[in-house]
């Protein structure tokens, strides 16, 4: 889960401290950097998490995204779509599920050149069973209440807009 820094002082806070004196105050480059080591901070929970099922926080995100489709299985593009990833970092999450057992490749019918990739049995039940332990530690968010965490889901989706993963609701 990553070594706790057991600092005694917020190194993000004396960081902008030092920015101020040299560009002027930036809320902006407050943020980001706490999001980037929040992001680092929830990753290593969560992989940390999911290692007793060999997975990363990557390869279940593809299991649970296979899980809710309505046959099990999706095109490789369609899940780097979904998953907001290159096709590369599809093909070598695919790669490792299929070598787990997690996930087979078949033909896609709708289409002659492509690829589907399907859930398994054993990749429904390990993901079955570490959804089960993601929930229990809350996705490393259990700081927060249930309130506070639709805040942080609103602030960052008016952030997806923006930048166009999807049009502002009407």
């Amino acid at each position: 889960m990553g070594n706790p820094l057991n600092l005694a002082f917020d190194p993000i806070e004396r960081a902008h401290d030092n920015w101020t004196d040299r560009w002027g105050r930036s809320p902006a480059m407050a943020a980001v950097t706490s999001v980037m080591r929040a992001q680092q901070l929830l990753i290593a929970q969560l992989d940390a998490t999911l290692k007793p099922y060999a997975l990363t926080f990557a390869r279940y995100e593809a299991l649970v995204l296979l899980s809710f489709s309505s046959s099990g299985a999706l095109p490789l593009g369609k899940i780097g779509e979904r998953l907001m990833v290159h096709p590369t970092s599809v093909t070598n999450t695919i790669d490792r599920l299929e070598r787990q057992g997690f996930v087979r490749r078949r033909p896609n019918p709708s289409d002659g050149r492509g690829t589907l990739a399907e859930i398994t049995d054993s990749g429904r039940e390990v993901m079955e069973r570490a959804t089960r332990d993601l929930l229990d530690m809350k996705f490393g968010l259990s700081c927060y209440t249930d309130e506070e965490l639709w805040q942080i889901h609103s602030l960052f989706k008016k952030l997806r807009v923006d930048y166009g993963d999807f049009p502002a609701e009407s």
